[in-house]
């Protein structure tokens, strides 16, 4: 007797529309089970008043060039259907009063710039942006070739700085090239794009980040990501898929040791020869399976993990040009001090607001606002912990005090953004944990310490119950560009497999 389908996805997020789109166009017949009533889980947008917001991109890296999400978006048929806007600049960092730069997306016109605002660094600079960049290429190569690893390992046997360094802090080698902490701090604001600050963060992934945005330049999306959700979607259908909407995986269902198919909320039963799961590790391997049909590693292996960091987001619609309220840079990261510690205190704290990224959707219009108006969001990483210990009563005046703190961080750039609000919506980890489903609210998986490298959780990568593979942001590091690339590559090698 046959089966159903030869693969059901469960959740359409980033990575489980990635995998169904590939597996689909692969010839595999492939389901895809979301929950929700629409595609993309934080890829989406919400409509506030005259505004459509942008839930989660700040920048799309791996879209110019030769860049492995433009290839994989190429084969999914996805990059026709999209419509991208390049940026020439990586992002402005401030701390009041201390540092200001604004840096272009361009090795030299990095190093030049720095220079600049802080002389005689040049030699130094140089140094230590072509160690980024080979540390950085050789990972984004790595992570896009999981089907070729030996060849990739080959490659990394011959670069000996890389291997010497890339598993140390990121702060540990900026402390190596420089003694100036501004020029530090200048290079260090993606942080947030790892969830780890720079002493946590192993220089091997904060690198990533920094090549990926300097070698293939910042993009945003015409429309925001609900658009880019759709894509993936509608070549997913068009090749044959089928996707149910409001229809919730219960149980994946195992015989004889092996995955066999999905057990539906309501009660039906769907067959298949393998499941991959969008869910968070810890939910599929401890609520959509009986834990007891889990190697006793792998479980070992989650309750040794930590949960990594949520968002708290202030969503703002500004009846007023991004020009006129300061704005020249889409991507600003403004920060109270130079001190590490004090950003830290602030992930787990509603005290104060000491670190914000501040995204204006609108210095190239991406069509969220109506003309003459502004998206901005405004964002800063915090743990759950601090919202889960707020009275419930409580809950919506803690949220207002939080927002008035944001928007006074964010006038030391942009002074008159309070006069010309016109639609206000804060998001907490309390929010991204209901819509997304996700534990704790985390928005990159586990903590993305060193310890966490997929280098170290390689089995992550790999089916640990035979027909089942994992594919969120949970198995590899977070972002779009790490969570759709690494799905597709792990669906390439599980076509080769069937």
């Amino acid at each position: 007797m046959g089966v159903d389908y030869d693969v059901i996805v469960i959740g359409a997020g980033n990575a489980g529309l990635a995998a169904a789109t590939t597996l689909q166009r692969g010839g595999m017949r492939t389901l895809l089970l979301e929950q929700h009533n629409v595609p993309g889980g934080a890829a989406t947008t919400f409509v506030r008043g005259r505004f459509e917001f942008e839930v989660s991109l700040h920048q799309l890296g791996g879209i110019g060039g030769p860049a492995p999400l433009r290839g994989v978006l190429d084969e999914m048929d996805v990059t026709r259907r999209v419509r991208f806007i390049a940026d020439d600049r990586l992002y402005r960092t401030v701390v009041p009063g201390v540092v200001d730069v604004t840096l272009p997306a361009d090795w030299q016109g990095v190093a030049d710039v720095l220079d600049g605002h802080f002389p005689g660094q040049r030699t130094r600079l140089v140094r230590f942006l072509d160690l980024v960049r080979q540390t950085g290429l050789w990972q984004l190569t790595a992570r896009a070739n999981l089907h070729r690893m030996d060849e990739q390992l080959r490659w990394l046997s011959g670069l000996r700085d890389v291997r010497r360094h890339g598993l140390r802090s990121y702060r540990a080698v900026l402390d190596d090239f420089f003694t100036d902490e501004r020029v530090k701090f200048a290079l260090s604001s993606y942080w947030c794009y790892n969830g780890q600050l720079p002493s946590s963060v192993s220089f091997m992934d904060f690198a990533r980040i920094l090549a990926l945005f300097v070698e293939t330049k910042p993009y945003q999306v015409v429309g925001g990501s609900q658009v880019l959700s759709y894509a993936m979607l509608e070549s997913f259908l068009d090749a044959g898929g089928e996707a149910r909407f409001h229809t919730a995986a219960e149980r994946i269902v195992t015989r004889a040791g092996r995955v066999c198919g999905v057990r539906l909320a309501g009660g039906e039963s769907v067959s298949c020869r393998v499941v991959v799961s969008n869910a968070p590790s810890t939910t599929t391997y401890t609520r959509l399976m009986d834990p007891a049909e889990v190697p006793g590693a792998v479980l070992a292996d989650l309750g040794a993990r930590r949960m990594g960091v949520s968002a708290t987001a202030l969503y703002l619609g500004l009846d007023a040009p991004a020009a006129e309220l300061g704005f020249t840079t889409a991507t600003n990261f403004v920060t109270v001090d130079l001190d590490e510690a004090t950003v830290a205190h602030g992930m787990r704290s509603l005290d104060a607001v000491p670190f914000a990224l501040a995204s204006c959707y609108d210095v190239r219009p991406t069509g969220g606002a109506p003309a003459g108006a502004t998206q901005l969001n405004l964002i800063t990483l915090q743990y759950s912990r601090p919202w889960e210990q707020v009275p419930a009563a409580e809950y919506q005046r803690a949220k207002v005090a939080y927002a008035d703190k944001l928007l006074e961080l964010v006038k030391t750039i942009a002074p008159g953004v309070r006069d010309v609000i016109e639609e206000a919506e804060l998001a907490t980890p309390l929010t991204f944990k209901r819509y997304l489903g996700q534990p704790g609210g985390a928005i990159y998986g586990f903590d993305q310490e060193a310890a966490d490298s997929w280098l170290f959780h390689d089995d992550d990568l790999k089916p640990n119950v035979p027909g089942l593979v994992l594919v969120s942001n949970w198995v590899t590091a977070g972002g779009y560009n790490s969570t759709i690339v690494t799905a597709a590559r792990m669906c390439h090698r599980l076509l080769a497999a069937l």
